[in-house]
């Protein structure tokens, strides 16, 4: 199963962000970007990869503790950034940034101790992917346009662990199928 742990945000939150992104798929040039879709939106923590399934129940029980130690914290979608020169369009975070990335680095030590084999250590960076492109792309006007941009304040209150089924119809646009397998209150929460 290939698997990755999130924070999902609230649905009114990600409505706020296709209005948005709505205004970006506007603009010159947009149509050579493969947007995301809203079903698809979330921040990883941390990325799994192919995980066999008899260590699922084992990291189930690690990012079940993760998310108990962990306080509920505020969360807004703001501004956004790029990675690759381009190649990654995404909408960023403000709040409790600290508790998100510590969030993130036990829900990476606990696919570790679970026995996943994990690449090397990234400092997390929070972000939301909204769009991708194979070719170095001149993001500056989406950047302008995300500036300005600040959802609503939520509170997260849960760690979902996300089985990603990537498309196999070979159709061009196809998006990626997310499927949750896994959620756990955060300490405080529930």
């Amino acid at each position: 199963m290939r698997l990755f742990a999130a924070v999902l945000p609230p649905p009114d939150v990600s409505d706020e962000l296709a209005l948005k992104v709505a205004e970006l798929r506007r603009l010159p040039g947009a149509s050579e970007l493969r947007w995301t879709g809203v079903p698809g939106w979330h921040f990883t923590l941390a990325f799994y990869g192919e995980v066999d399934e008899a260590l699922v129940p084992e990291l189930s029980a690690r990012l079940e503790r993760a998310a108990r130690r962990t306080p509920c914290f505020p969360l807004a979608l703001r501004g956004g950034g790029q990675f690759g020169h381009g190649r990654a369009l995404w909408a960023g975070a403000s709040g409790e940034l600290p508790v998100l990335r510590l969030l993130a680095e036990r829900a990476e030590a606990a696919a570790r101790k679970a026995g996943v084999a994990m690449g090397e250590h990234r400092r997390y960076k929070a972000h939301l992917t909204v769009a991708r492109s194979r070719e170095a792309v001149d993001v500056r006007p989406y950047l302008s346009v995300l500036d300005g941009f600040t959802s609503r304040t939520w509170t997260v209150d849960e760690l979902a662990l996300v089985r990603s089924n990537l498309p196999k119809s070979g159709v061009p646009g196809e998006q990626p199928r997310y499927e949750v397998v896994g959620r756990w209150a955060l300490g405080g929460a529930r």
